[in-house]
């Protein structure tokens, strides 16, 4: 397993040849290549990981949640801070 942030597929982007989406990353629209798993459907709602541009899994909205926490837990998210 990687290090990997998750995000929500919004739609896919024609004229790319079927390798990318577009992805709601914590609120921002991110280009992320789905190439790596041409095995996969992607639809509109479907969850993924991301990792450097690439989507490296597909996954369920409690995978999602699992994957913030350990960005969370390791001071990557928003609400760190740094005791004295």
């Amino acid at each position: 397993m990687c290090l990997g942030i998750p995000g929500r597929v919004v739609r896919m982007l024609d004229g790319y040849g079927d390798q990318l989406a577009l992805v709601d990353v914590a609120g921002e629209n991110r280009k992320v290549n789905i190439g790596m798993l041409p095995e996969e459907t992607f639809a509109p709602g479907d969850w993924v990981i991301i990792h450097m541009g690439f989507v490296v899994e597909k996954t369920d909205e409690a995978g999602a949640d699992a994957a913030m926490a350990g960005l969370k837990m390791m001071g990557s998210g928003e609400d760190s801070e740094v005791s004295p």
